[in-house]
């Protein structure tokens, strides 16, 4: 699999204050307890939908070292990340978050956490002043441990609440999107 720079954030607008930085990897899935080749990861769908409801520009995290397609040496690779508390690299140019004041961190949920390259992500910038939503596609965890991770990892940042979409019914989660997207009156389109 060929490495993809990752993508600058996409702008439709000038003046928008909220970004949607996201990781998702395709390629064979958990699903219901057996596994599913997807030609767009979870979280990307996720993604897209809530970047089709509101406004924000998009940013997606892709490491340079792509994720493989196979589901174990994935889990195994996530394990040992995890382990060695590592911070994979990202492909590309990152994104200026100065003109940034919510940021909305989506990614799947592996082993209870979000991939460690979320950690890269948040690592990298000062999120003094801004506020994070975590988004997580799961399987068994919800928002796993995101929301304490991204408390240590942006000293600074206020924590909004959080959106948790099983990976297997992404594709209808519209209403839930919806009625978070209410909750948090994050700008809509």
């Amino acid at each position: 699999q060929a490495s993809q720079p990752a993508s600058p954030p996409s702008s439709a607008a000038a003046g928008r204050t909220v970004l949607l930085a996201y990781f998702s990897r395709p390629g064979e899935n958990y699903h219901y307890g057996g596994r599913r080749n997807l030609k767009v990861g979870n979280t990307q769908v996720l993604a897209q939908m809530i970047g089709d409801r509101m406004a924000c520009d998009t940013y997606r995290i892709q490491p340079a070292d792509p994720c493989p397609d196979d589901y174990e040496q994935t889990v195994a690779r996530n394990v040992r990340e995890q382990d060695s508390d590592a911070r994979p690299a990202i492909a590309g140019s990152l994104p200026d978050l100065g003109r940034y004041q919510v940021v909305l961190l989506a990614s799947p949920i592996w082993n209870v956490r979000a991939p460690v390259i979320m950690t890269t992500f948040t690592d990298t910038f000062d999120f003094t002043g801004k506020t994070i939503h975590p988004l997580t596609t799961y399987a068994m965890s919800g928002l796993g441990a995101t929301e304490a991770d991204y408390a240590a990892s942006c000293p600074g940042a206020t924590l909004g609440e959080g959106l948790a979409v099983r990976g297997e019914e992404v594709a209808d989660a519209g209403p839930s999107i919806d009625a978070w997207l209410c909750r948090t009156c994050l700008p809509r389109t």
